[in-house]
């Protein structure tokens, strides 16, 4: 029988470095305590797991602590004298490459008492496994710090073609550096494997990921340092493996392995939300044609929920989002203007295709300035019901100002459930170059903080979707700031969330990246009414996401 395997590894979320000098370049006890856990917990009374190591990572690990108990130690080697060399117990399997290690643990002899194989280094091992056809997960410690960025050697770049991302935890802090567990899952690979039954995650001490091709200071080689480290700080801190223990949010279940298990089972990356929305409505949406031609899948009815508290901003990071353009357009909504061209001038041409001469014409809009679109979300929130003439006229104390009602009532009767601002108004539909996808939110104040709810009747996921959380988001803390709130939460909810059948490629790259920390939004706090805020107020920091993806806007 052959054995499938998982491969476990801790590397920078930038470059994926996993080693300086020969060395591990850090030693996180949640991550220690995640391995040991994880390569601990087998699926049956009298099974254990395998451990398969090239010889520089065995012999990185200090003798007393070596080999690893509690689990099957296979060293890689072609020398044929390693065994006498190293000193190797009777316990410990030499295999002189990776398929022969598997050949030996899926052997009759050894192979029913093995329940999990998991790959823990150096870096050619890494490399050879991850090409392997009997790699299935990739468990991976992002490590998100540019304290790190010298590494020497590296875990290899994660084919997106072969293997996408599974599930990916919330971001956590272990001495100061912030991480992330992300699990890959590798395209069609089977639910259940072949070396059987995994089993509920047991309790364990700490451990960490593998170094490259180690020297002292691997992975393993910090297992049974984690609880002496943990008994020497000042109280209260609590041990890595309690640590773990608070990251995880429900029972260990996913039977796919315990490693796979464990970050199944932890607090998800809010930014998850957007990425298995999206792939569900690849996987199970309806495909059906839209107003532009080009066709969409889609599924009706999402929620997605993001927490802004201690200033957390939902800025997603598996693609650039264009802050700029996001914060000056809300500013712009803000102001109640229609004018697009103000927009282009700033260099933001997110609403081109919709004001151009071509797309007027097609509304029926032919006696409408290019640029000129009409009655929409800004005009709306700040003036409904006004009678509309042109981007160039003045409606001051025209109409419903909804924005500033809001806010009064915000402050004046916070349990109100009425402080609604609507852009969707049907009698001005026919005068809007485009109706609003985002149609009203509420807002909801409860413990000092100020939540808001949007519903967005259409969304386009790959591309308007992460500009309108951002939008409403940076709505929400102008908002709590100038009520004298805090902000709370920012729930989004989705009538048609769509994909446009052109996107469908694009969106597969971003599927497979694992999210980054979000970033932390500065406000100037010396500014408290809404009309006054500029872009020069906002300041965001720790925004460190993956590159941009191009898609195509379907207008």
């Amino acid at each position: 029988m052959t054995m499938v395997f998982d491969i476990i590894v801790a590397a920078t979320a930038s470059s994926l470095g996993i080693g300086r000098q020969g060395k591990l370049p850090w030693r996180l006890g949640v991550d220690m305590a995640f391995f040991k856990r994880a390569t601990l917990s087998a699926g049956l009374p009298g099974q254990s797991n395998a451990v398969i190591m090239g010889r520089k990572t065995y012999q990185s690990i200090p003798a007393r602590f070596r080999p690893l108990n509690g689990r099957v130690n296979v060293v890689i080697s072609r020398n044929p004298e390693i065994r006498a060399e190293l000193d190797l117990p009777a316990e410990v399997l030499v295999a002189s490459s990776l398929d022969d290690a598997l050949d030996q643990l899926g052997s009759s002899k050894v192979g029913q008492a093995v329940s999990q194989v998991y790959v823990i280094g150096g870096g050619s091992i890494y490399d050879e496994a991850v090409a392997h056809e009997a790699c299935r997960h990739l468990l991976v410690t992002m490590v998100h710090s540019e304290e790190f960025e010298d590494c020497d050697t590296h875990f290899p770049a994660i084919d997106t073609a072969r293997f996408s991302l599974l599930s990916s935890s919330a971001p956590f802090t272990d001495k100061g550096v912030v991480c992330s567990f992300n699990v890959f899952e590798r395209v069609g690979s089977l639910r259940c494997f072949a070396n059987g039954p995994a089993s509920p995650v047991a309790g364990g001490g700490g451990a960490s990921s593998a170094s490259p091709q180690s020297s002292p200071g691997s992975a393993a080689a910090e297992e049974e340092n984690d609880a002496s480290a943990a008994a020497t700080a000042e109280a209260p801190q609590l041990t890595p493996s309690e640590i773990l223990d608070g990251l995880l949010e429900k029972p260990v279940e996913v039977p796919r392995g315990p490693g796979v298990n464990l970050v199944g089972s932890m607090a998800p990356h809010p930014e998850m939300q957007y990425l298995a929305l999206i792939q569900d409505i690849i996987d199970n949406g309806v495909v059906r044609g839209d107003r532009t031609g080009t066709g969409t899948v889609s599924k009706f009815g999402a929620q997605m929920r993001f927490s802004l508290r201690g200033d957390e901003f939902p800025l997603l990071t598996t693609k650039k989002v264009f802050w700029r353009g996001v914060a000056e357009e809300l500013l712009w909504f803000v102001s109640g203007s229609t004018n697009a061209k103000l927009l282009q001038d700033k260099k933001i041409k997110i609403w081109d295709g919709n004001a151009s001469r071509e797309f007027l014409d097609g509304r029926g809009l032919h006696h409408r300035e290019e640029g000129d679109l009409g009655p929409v979300y800004g005009f709306q929130w700040r003036h409904f019901g006004a009678r509309y003439e042109d981007m160039h006229a003045n409606y001051d104390g025209k109409g419903v100002d909804q924005l500033m009602q809001a806010i009064n009532t915000i402050k004046s009767r916070p349990n109100d459930r009425r402080i609604i601002v609507s852009a969707w108004n049907p009698a001005d539909l026919d005068l809007m170059a485009l109706p609003p996808c985002h149609m009203f939110c509420q807002f909801y104040v409860a413990n000092g903080e100020l939540s808001c709810q949007m519903y967005q009747r259409s969304a386009d996921m790959g591309l308007g979707v992460p500009f309108n959380i951002a939008s409403y988001s940076l709505l929400t803390r102008m908002m709590a700031q100038v009520c004298g709130l805090k902000a709370g939460d920012f729930i989004h909810t989705i009538g048609d969330a769509h994909v446009y059948l052109n996107h469908v490629d694009a969106l597969r790259e971003q599927l497979a990246r694992a999210p980054r920390p979000f970033p932390k939004l500065r406000i100037n706090p010396d500014k408290s009414e809404i009309d006054s805020f500029d872009f020069s107020d906002f300041t965001v920091e720790g925004y460190k996401p993956h590159g941009t993806i191009k898609m195509k806007m379907a207008v």
